[in-house]
């Protein structure tokens, strides 16, 4: 299947930012998680992320100078976002896409990563499917113009350091990540998705 058509399938199939908040709460009503495996220490993730994402959409502003580009946006593009309920990442992350994609008036939409692996297996970072991964599609060609993810680029360069030094994410490493994106509020990815429709 050709790229075009795959992008189409998963967004035909796509749901709504606060379709995908209120299938986390549900998961951690039932004490589940989204995803082909579905295992304890995932299920509380879910719970932990629903939370952080109650959280944040309730605190992340867009910063004022900010503003005015995004209420003049008027590229005809859209937001496809690739993830689960259990990813950290994604949990920082999203409720910021949301404040953008409101602010420029353009349609957000989610997908699962292990309900679309066709799509997935399109956007990987560094031969992995890791999430949450951001595909900017033009509406009238249906084709990616660029892409964000999965973390921020100081996130990003964190990371990459600690593998570099260590060559696995330890345990402590992950709570200085979620630690560094609790003092951020969501500053870099604001700054990154900004830049990426700047560029558009």
């Amino acid at each position: 299947m050709e790229l075009q058509q795959i992008i189409k399938t998963a967004t035909d199939n796509s749901i709504s930012y606060q379709e995908y908040r209120d299938l986390v709460a549900t998961h951690t009503e039932n004490n589940t998680n989204t995803g082909a495996e579905v295992t304890e220490a995932l299920a509380n993730y879910t719970m932990l992320n629903n939370q952080r994402m109650k959280r944040l959409d309730k605190t992340m502003k867009i910063l004022p100078e900010n503003q005015e580009f995004l209420s003049a946006f008027d590229k005809e593009v859209y937001f496809l976002i690739i993830t689960e309920s259990w990813c950290g990442d994604a949990a920082q992350t999203m409720p910021m896409m949301n404040k953008v994609a409101q602010a420029a008036g353009v349609d957000l939409r989610v997908v699962l990563r292990d309900d679309n692996l066709d799509l997935m297996d399109e956007f990987l970072t560094n031969g992995g499917r890791s999430i949450a991964k951001l595909i900017l599609i033009n509406k009238e060609t249906g084709l990616p113009v660029t892409t964000w993810g999965p973390r921020p680029t100081t996130a990003t360069q964190l990371v990459a350091d600690e593998k570099a030094a260590k060559g696995v994410l330890s345990p402590e490493f992950k709570e200085e990540l979620q630690n560094w994106y609790n003092k951020n509020k969501g500053k870099d990815t604001e700054n990154d998705l900004l830049n990426m429709l700047k560029a558009v």
